[in-house]
């Protein structure tokens, strides 16, 4: 089989947005939240379903999560692979405007429900060692929660380094599906006995994808690797020591990542610069290093 990698917009939204899977974001939210017994949710009420974009409109389209439970609180998801400065104070932004947004000027404001909002981020934010960070607005004397109505998750991805046996629980297997699933070939027996994942799984499976959805999701990968191109030559205008070894340094990343996405060989070094032969001697790298890892 041929995994899709989650953390691509389109496959994202198209696994966790399913307006006919919604237990798939359900156990991710209970997951992620800590929701449990009568706190738990049962029901969600999807706001932006999987619709796949247009790639003319696609620059222009946010691809998040947006979602309401019985109580009417609201749930945000968004998935963020590179950092472009100010992401914190954009989550800010982007809660504080789903919570006005609940009323119109002079309702009342006990309508205002609470706003969640989950960010899962492949760069690191935070300086703390864990993967996942929770943020409330804490009385600084009292050290209790008397503003209630916001609440911040964050998953930064990179931080996340647990082997698969290690997954102890729901939410580590949801951050392990996240990172590794692109690279698998098979479902692991680990998400074998979870309908949740077993659904997940189906349909991140690029053969039940049309055309129409592969093509956008190719898309989107390439241009994810034009951005870091760019990144790249934008090192390349700078006179730091080293600079050329830091550029072949940054080309050979670019191109184990490209790898990994399954493109090919020419695609590859259009966006590296980088030789067919040397691309594909870092092919064989890749594959020995997971052969004596399965060892």
């Amino acid at each position: 089989m041929k995994f899709a990698n989650p953390k691509n917009d389109i496959a994202f939204k198209k696994i966790f947005g399913n307006e006919n899977q919604k237990e798939i974001l359900i156990s991710f939210l209970n997951s992620i939240l800590d929701f449990k017994d009568n706190q738990a949710i049962t029901k969600i009420e999807l706001k932006n379903p999987y619709q796949l974009p247009d790639i003319k409109e696609l620059k222009e389209t946010i691809l998040d999560i947006k979602a309401t439970n019985k109580n009417k609180e609201s749930f945000i998801v968004e998935m963020q692979k590179k950092n472009t400065g100010g992401f914190e104070k954009r989550s800010l932004y982007y809660t504080s405007k789903a919570y006005v947004s609940q009323i119109d000027k002079g309702e009342d404001f006990n309508k205002l429900k609470k706003v969640y909002y989950i960010a899962l981020v492949d760069f690191n934010i935070f300086e703390n060692e864990s993967f996942i960070s929770r943020h409330l607005i804490i009385n600084q004397e009292t050290t209790t929660q008397d503003l209630k109505d916001f609440e911040f998750t964050f998953i930064e991805l990179n931080k996340f380094k647990i082997e698969l046996s290690e997954c102890d629980n729901i939410l580590k297997k949801w951050i392990y599906f996240l990172n590794n699933t692109y690279n698998l070939e098979i479902v692991p027996k680990e998400f074998n006995d979870i309908k949740e994942f077993k659904s997940a799984f189906e349909i991140a499976n690029k053969i039940t994808w049309n055309k129409e959805e592969l093509e956008v999701y190719d898309y989107v990968s390439l241009r994810e690797a034009d951005d870091i191109n760019a990144m790249k030559f934008a090192v390349v205008n700078a006179k730091n020591e080293g600079i050329e070894q830091g550029i072949r340094n940054n080309n050979i990343e670019v191109a184990k990542n490209s790898i990994k996405q399954k493109m090919d060989n020419k695609t590859i070094s259009l966006i590296t610069s980088l030789s067919i032969k040397e691309i594909e001697s870092i092919r064989m790298q890749i594959k020995g290093t997971s052969i004596k890892n399965k060892k």
